[in-house]
C-alpha cells in the first residue's frame, strides 16, 4: 500500500457507484477524503463513515458542479478543513437518455452542464490550488461512449468526449506545475446507472466475458493517482476489451 497519510482526495459524485467505491479505494491508501454529493445526504453520510472507520478522515460536501460557484465552494471547503487538495477525481455524472431527433434541449443541456462543465469548473478550482502547492493529480471519469459514440446517448457522448479533450488540454497547462491529468474510461460497470440496461446483449462483444465493478474504475483511479506519476494526459480504457 502505497503512503498517502496527510494527503487529501476529493471525489464528486462520491455517494454511490464509482465514486463511492474510489472514495474507499482511495482512504485504503491513505488518503483523507472529501465526499460531493448532490442530493443524497444518508448516503454520503453512509460512505463517510465509512471512511472513518478506515482510520481517515472524511467530509461530506452537498453541491451541484454544474455550479461555478458551488464548485469553487466545494474546494473551498476542503482546503478550509485540511489545507490542501493532493487529488481531485470528476466523478459526477447525469444521463438523459434518447434518440437525437426526440432529445430536448433541457436533456442536452443537463448532462453537458453537470458532466463536462462540472468538470471544467471544479478541476479550474482544484487547479489553483494544486498550481500553488506545486503538485497534485486530476482524474475524469469519462466512457467509452466518448470515444466510440453510442445511439441514444448524443447528450452523454459528446458530454464524455469533451471531458477527454478537457484532460489533454489541462494536462498540458498544468504539467510545468507538477500536476498530472489523466482520464479513466468505464465499460460497462455494475450501476445504478447502467441497472436499466440489458447486459446480456453486450457480454458477447467483451472479451473478457464480464460486466465491469465500481472496484475496476477504482483501482485504475489508485493506480494513476499513486504510481502514475509520471503518465499525463492519458485515457485509461477499463472496458474489458470492449473497444480494441
Amino acid at each position: 500500500m502505497s503512503d498517502a497519510t496527510g494527503k487529501v482526495a476529493l471525489v464528486t459524485g462520491g455517494s454511490r457507484g464509482i465514486g463511492k467505491a474510489c472514495v474507499l479505494a482511495l482512504a485504503d491508501q491513505g488518503f483523507d477524503i472529501v465526499i460531493n454529493y448532490a442530493s443524497n445526504q444518508a448516503a454520503a453520510a453512509e460512505v463517510e463513515e465509512a471512511v472513518k472507520a478506515k482510520g481517515r478522515q472524511a467530509l461530506a460536501v452537498q453541491g451541484d458542479v454544474s455550479s461555478s460557484e458551488s464548485a469553487q465552494h466545494l474546494v473551498d471547503e476542503a482546503v478550509n478543513r485540511f489545507g490542501r487538495l493532493d487529488v481531485l477525481v470528476n466523478n459526477a455524472g447525469v444521463t438523459r437518455d434518447t434518440l437525437m431527433i426526440r432529445m430536448k434541449d433541457e436533456d442536452w443541456d443537463k448532462v453537458i452542464e453537470t458532466n463536462l462543465s462540472g468538470a471544467f469548473y471544479t478541476t479550474r478550482a482544484a487547479a489553483k490550488v494544486m498550481m500553488k502547492q506545486r503538485s497534485g493529480s486530476i482524474v475524469n471519469i469519462t466512457s467509452i461512449s466518448g470515444i466510440y459514440g453510442n445511439p441514444g446517448q448524443v447528450n452523454y457522448a459528446a458530454s464524455k468526449a469533451g471531458m477527454i479533450g478537457m484532460t489533454k488540454a489541462s494536462a498540458k497547462e498544468l504539467a510545468s506545475r507538477n500536476i498530472t491529468v489523466n482520464a479513466v474510461a468505464p465499460g460497462f460497470i455494475t450501476t445504478d446507472m447502467t441497472e436499466s440496461i440489458d447486459t446480456s446483449k453486450v457480454l458477447d462483444h467483451i472479451p473478457l466475458g464480464r460486466i465491469g465493478t465500481p472496484e475496476d474504475i477504482a483501482n485504475a483511479v489508485v493506480f494513476l493517482v499513486t504510481s502514475g506519476h509520471y503518465i499525463t494526459g492519458q485515457v485509461l480504457q477499463v472496458d474489458g476489451g470492449l473497444v480494441l
